[in-house]
């Protein structure tokens, strides 16, 4: 037998040739301009500079007021409108301790937790609805829930105050728990129904032939699968029944029942006069339990852009 003769390789070479390596350093050429410092700076550290302190600045601006003299609110040219060397805790010291404050706060986180899980067992159920079950005019009748939600909240307060009033729950915390479902359904079930839809229908299929009813799909596949974006919805309704002002305005008129929006500036506005480190504190302490629940949820907020199963 004639032996066949091979050609030298280079297995070093080769390996080289087919390492990851080779394709990071190619990637790598494409993100090679934020390797030097003046790129950095220029398309990386001063746009997110300029991000942060515009976001930031309202709070600041808050937290500065709130701790001013009276003296330094109403004289900007003599004193620093940017800075403070006599901090006063005052203005803190009447909101907390001589003023219903802690009422409204209360008031304010007691109607919109109530108004939060009434929309969202709602949105569920109306979510659930138009995408599993399958029945002629599903999608028209999701397209006009979300329709429903562009109609503003100041074309919608007149006919609500007549009912409200009627029913006798007017000047209470229930008329503002019965009324903020309505501008917050619409839109958490748009959101939910996005969500459902990115859940495999085979899980469903699973289930009902080993004989489960939808009651039982609904309660130990979907909602498990889909908690990011219930939590998604629920900020939302939480954050939109903590800053509502319309439906607040209408219905409450006792300073006791009051939410924090429409009482700081109610109680804290005498004809011109404002009186500034009250509203600011007010604004920013009203503002903490907001930036909490972004800060303890935030992952799962984000989460919910990207669906709940991957196919």
């Amino acid at each position: 037998m004639t032996e066949i003769p091979t050609l030298p390789v280079d297995v070093k070479a080769v390996l080289t040739a087919t390492s990851p390596t080779v394709a990071r350093d190619d990637h790598s050429e494409g993100m090679s301009y934020l390797e030097s410092l003046p790129r950095r700076m220029v398309t990386l550290y001063l746009p997110l500079s300029i991000i942060v302190i515009v976001l930031l600045f309202p709070f600041y601006w808050m937290a500065l007021t709130a701790i001013k003299p009276d003296d330094q609110l109403l004289d900007l040219n003599t004193f620093n409108p940017f800075w403070t060397w006599n901090p006063t805790f005052k203005h803190i010291y009447k909101l907390l301790f001589e003023s219903y404050y802690p009422l409204w706060l209360w008031n304010t986180m007691y109607v919109a937790i109530c108004s939060t899980i009434l929309s969202i067992l709602a949105s569920v159920l109306a979510a659930y609805a138009i995408v599993r079950l399958r029945y002629r005019g599903a999608q028209w009748v999701g397209g006009l829930i979300f329709l429903s939600y562009l109609v503003p909240p100041s074309i919608l307060f007149i006919p609500l105050a007549t009912v409200v009033y009627q029913y006798g729950l007017f000047d209470t915390p229930f008329a503002l728990i019965l009324t903020y479902p309505t501008i917050l359904i619409p839109f958490s079930t748009w959101l939910l129904m996005g969500y459902f839809k990115t859940i495999p229908f085979e899980l469903e299929e699973c289930a009902l032939i080993d004989g489960a009813s939808r009651w039982q799909i609904l309660t130990k596949i979907v909602l498990p699968l889909a908690i990011p974006g219930l939590i998604s919805a629920f900020i939302f309704c939480f954050t939109l029944c903590w800053n509502e002002f319309i439906y607040a305005l209408t219905f409450l008129t006792s300073v006791q029942n009051k939410t924090v929006p429409v009482a700081i500036v109610n109680e804290f506005v005498d004809g011109d006069v404002y009186r500034w480190g009250s509203l600011m504190a007010g604004a920013l302490v009203g503002s903490l339990p907001l930036v909490i629940l972004y800060a303890f949820f935030v992952e799962h907020y984000v989460s919910a852009m990207t669906g709940a199963v991957k196919e």
